[in-house]
C-alpha cells in the first residue's frame, strides 16, 4: 500500500455529540492527508442539530436504533460503507491536536514489526484536556507516552495485557487486513479494539502505536463512572478466555497505581493520594465483580453495567 497515497474514511459512532464533535469535524477537515469521506455512525436521530453539520461536504449519516448499537456490530456495519485503503474509528469526543494526525497514522503503515510483520493497525497518542484533573492526567501520559512502538505476539511476556492495548478512541486500521480477519466481534459489552488487536497479531500482524499522531481526549469520571466502567471492560475479559486467560490485568493495574502515587508525591500532590486510592479500590470492585458476573442476579448486573441495553437487547 502507497500511504502517501492511501485513501482515509474516518468512521465516527455518535449518540449524543459534544461540543468537541464540532472542533473534531473542523479539524478533520484540515488535515494534510485529506479525509475522503467522514462516515457517521448516529445512535437515533434525536440529540443533536444535523443541519448544523450540512455544510460538511463529505459527511454523510447513517442512523441506527439505539437497540441496534453495539461496540463491535456498529463500527462493522459502518467499516462496510467505506471502500478506502485506511479507515481510522474515532470517538465524537476525540480532537486532533493538529492537521497532521491522518497523515502520521498513515505512515505508520509503512513500519514493520521486528520479523517483518506487516502493521494491520495504528493507534494514536491522547493527550489530555485542559480541564482534565490531575490524577487522570497522569494515567494518560501512562497508558499513552510519548514514544513510539510497534507490537507483536513476541511482546506478551515483557508487556502481559498491554501487548493487545489499543483504543479506538483513534485507531487506523487498514481495511485489506480488517476485512481479511473479519472486522470486530459483532457483539461485545466493550474492548471490540483490544479484542481486534488479539485476532491480528496471533495471525502474524504488528500493531503500532504512532505518538506523533495526537487527539486530545480524557475524562473527569465519578467513581461510579469508573466502577462501571471497569465492570464492563471485565465482563468482556470473562466472555473470551481465548484472549484473556492466562494474561492477568491486575498486575498493570497495581504497577499503574504505584506510579501514579509516586509521581504524586513527588509533584507535591500528596493531598491526592486519598483519591487515588478511593478511585483505585472502586476501580478493582467494579473490575473482580464483572469477572464473575455469571454468578450475580440480572438486577445486580444491570445495576453495576454501564450499558444496560447490551443485557437487555437479546444477548
Amino acid at each position: 500500500m502507497d500511504t502517501v497515497k492511501a485513501t482515509i474514511d474516518v468512521i465516527i459512532p455518535v449518540y449524543r455529540p459534544g461540543k468537541r464533535f464540532a472542533r473534531l469535524l473542523a479539524m478533520l477537515e484540515r488535515q494534510t492527508h485529506p479525509v475522503n469521506r467522514i462516515i457517521v455512525m448516529k445512535t437515533e436521530r434525536g440529540g443533536w442539530n444535523e443541519a448544523s453539520y450540512r455544510q460538511i461536504p463529505n459527511l454523510e449519516i447513517h442512523y441506527l436504533s439505539k437497540a441496534e448499537f453495539d461496540h463491535g456490530a456498529t463500527r462493522n456495519r459502518g467499516a462496510s460503507c467505506s471502500e478506502a485503503d485506511i479507515i481510522i474509528f474515532m470517538t465524537d469526543d476525540a480532537v486532533p491536536q493538529d492537521n497532521a494526525l491522518a497523515e502520521r497514522l498513515a505512515a505508520a503503515f509503512d513500519r514493520k514489526g521486528p520479523g517483518g510483520e506487516t502493521v494491520a493497525a495504528v493507534y494514536a497518542r491522547q493527550l489530555p484536556a485542559g480541564d482534565c484533573r490531575a490524577i487522570e492526567r497522569y494515567t494518560r501520559n501512562y497508558n499513552y507516552p510519548d514514544k513510539s512502538r510497534i507490537k507483536t505476539m513476541n511482546d506478551l511476556p515483557e508487556l502481559g495485557i498491554k501487548t493487545y492495548f489499543a483504543s479506538n478512541v483513534c485507531c487506523a486500521y487498514r481495511r485489506d487486513v480488517f476485512e481479511k480477519q473479519g472486522g470486530f466481534i459483532d457483539r461485545t459489552i466493550f474492548n471490540e479494539d483490544m479484542l481486534y488487536m488479539a485476532k491480528v497479531m496471533k495471525a502474524g500482524y504488528a500493531v503500532a502505536y504512532e505518538a506523533d499522531a495526537k487527539v486530545i481526549h480524557s475524562h473527569n469520571m465519578t467513581f461510579a463512572q469508573q466502577f462501571r466502567r471497569n465492570f464492563d471492560l471485565a465482563v468482556s475479559q470473562a466472555d473470551h478466555p481465548e484472549v484473556f486467560a492466562g494474561v492477568p490485568s491486575e498486575g498493570e493495574g497495581i504497577r499503574m497505581v504505584k506510579q501514579t502515587a509516586g509521581w504524586l508525591l513527588r509533584t507535591g500532590r500528596g493531598w491526592l493520594l486519598p483519591a487515588l486510592v478511593a478511585g483505585s479500590g472502586i476501580k478493582f470492585l467494579g473490575y473482580r465483580l464483572g469477572k464473575m458476573y455469571r454468578h450475580l442476579p440480572e438486577r445486580v448486573v444491570l445495576r453495576c453495567t454501564a450499558n444496560p441495553d447490551y443485557w437487555t437487547g437479546g444477548r
